[in-house]
């Protein structure tokens, strides 16, 4: 429904508005008419995302596979354009952010913490490190013998691609069990925040001396402690606030605070996870005198994490959509079929298969270690931190069709493991 629109419209732009849908809508280019159009478009985005929701549930077909399927079908018929690429990059960044803000957010307010769950927490959490750590070095030694670069760059280039994307991960997981479902929430959320942190460390400034890497590990205690500070004083005024838009207040101040950890090269993520935790997690503070009498009590509490989980779901599902259509656009079908880019970006998969397979085998030695060994996919934090490469790191013979490839495979891979859950989820059920 989207895609004829879009196709459509843009010609139009381009030939002056004297055919097509436009020219259904007005015979003369106008400002006020254009913009008419763009909201149509806009529109049809977000009911085309919605529809590819309904699909997903039905066939296990992730939706942002489906929304980046539809950037690409788009940039296929739509060669030209009037957006330069490096407009739609950035474009694709800044909603990459906003979108991983929304996610962690939305991730942290569902994850709630018991005394019981602290066995499956820490085992997320060396899941989360362990997956990372040996997935990163496996592809950095791999990167550094084909592509004869310095280890370290490709260290940093392998760090992207060894992050597990909860932004595609977590709305793909509603037919597992509850303790499936809620064991790779916690993994993915770790992986993401582990894998930021560690390439944050790697882009830093004399990231290969152990000096430094004491020193960045006293910076990230400091800031676990700030980001808990900070994330009280959020709870604090979100309860205070009388006025019924308080919502996109809070997320404009954590996007500030998210804006500024990464100017000052500081964690600030932390901040989004403990504001989240906090909400979903009063038990914990209630017997700390200060905090049990500054914060809302527990019937505010939970009206206000009901409405801010409402709109963060709705927040995330808005900025996902059309950061994957976008991203979608951005490929360039044509590096895909390089040879190289086809190997390579082959054997990336099978080291995170094969890194996946030993450690969850590791784990749980006598489980089936389908379907968590495939879902894995690569998306938002992997395009985001590949756009915050510096440019005297980059290395030279890296061809980006690998990162496309290797983000559209494991979501592949990602739906044959969804699928494999029917037969489990309909005994469950039973």
């Amino acid at each position: 429904m989207c895609l004829p629109i879009l196709v459509f419209c843009r010609n139009d732009f381009r030939k002056g508005a004297k055919s097509g849908l436009f020219s259904f809508f007005c015979k003369q280019k106008s400002k006020y008419m254009q913009s008419s159009v763009l909201v149509l478009i806009f529109a049809s985005v977000v009911i085309l995302s919605y529809f590819f929701n309904i699909v997903s549930n039905k066939t296990r077909i992730p939706s942002v596979l489906l929304l980046m399927g539809s950037g690409m079908l788009f940039a296929f018929f739509e060669r030209n354009t009037l957006v330069s690429a490096q407009a739609i990059n950035k474009l694709v960044e800044v909603l990459g952010i906003m979108g991983l803000i929304m996610i962690i957010l939305e991730a942290s307010l569902d994850l709630h913490i018991t005394k019981d769950k602290k066995l499956m927490i820490v085992k997320a959490f060396v899941s989360g490190l362990i997956i990372l750590l040996a997935s990163s070095f496996a592809i950095a030694y791999l990167l550094n013998h084909w592509l004869n670069e310095p280890f370290i760059e490709c260290l940093i280039y392998a760090t992207p691609l060894s992050i597990v994307s909860s932004a595609i991960l977590i709305p793909s997981l509603g037919q597992l069990t509850p303790e499936k479902k809620e064991f790779l929430i916690y993994e993915s959320s770790f992986s993401d925040i582990l894998g930021i942190l560690f390439f944050n460390y790697l882009i830093s400034e004399g990231s290969t001396q152990p000096l430094n890497a004491v020193f960045y590990l006293g910076q990230m205690g400091l800031s676990i402690v700030l980001s808990i500070a900070f994330a009280f004083v959020l709870v604090y005024y979100l309860g205070k606030i009388k006025l019924h838009i308080k919502f996109f207040l809070i997320f404009a101040v954590l996007s500030a605070l998210y804006a500024l950890g990464k100017i000052t090269h500081l964690p600030s993520l932390l901040i989004i996870l403990f504001f989240g935790l906090i909400i979903n997690n009063r038990q914990f503070f209630q017997d700390i005198p200060w905090v049990n009498k500054n914060i809302p009590d527990e019937e505010s509490f939970k009206e206000l994490e009901g409405q801010l989980k409402s709109v963060t779901a709705e927040t995330a599902f808005l900025v996902r959509t059309f950061f994957f259509i976008l991203f979608g656009y951005s490929i360039d079908i044509a590096k895909l079929a390089v040879q190289e880019v086809q190997i390579l970006g082959s054997i990336i998969v099978v080291i995170l298969l094969v890194v996946r397979l030993l450690f969850l085998r590791y784990l749980n030695p006598k489980e089936n270690p389908l379907p968590e060994l495939f879902l894995m996919p690569r998306g938002l934090i992997t395009i985001l931190l590949f756009y915050s490469i510096p440019s005297s790191r980059e290395l030279e013979h890296f061809n980006t069709g690998i990162l496309f490839f290797v983000i559209l495979v494991t979501a592949v891979l990602m739906m044959i493991g969804l699928m494999s859950v029917k037969n489990e989820k309909e005994v469950v059920d039973l």
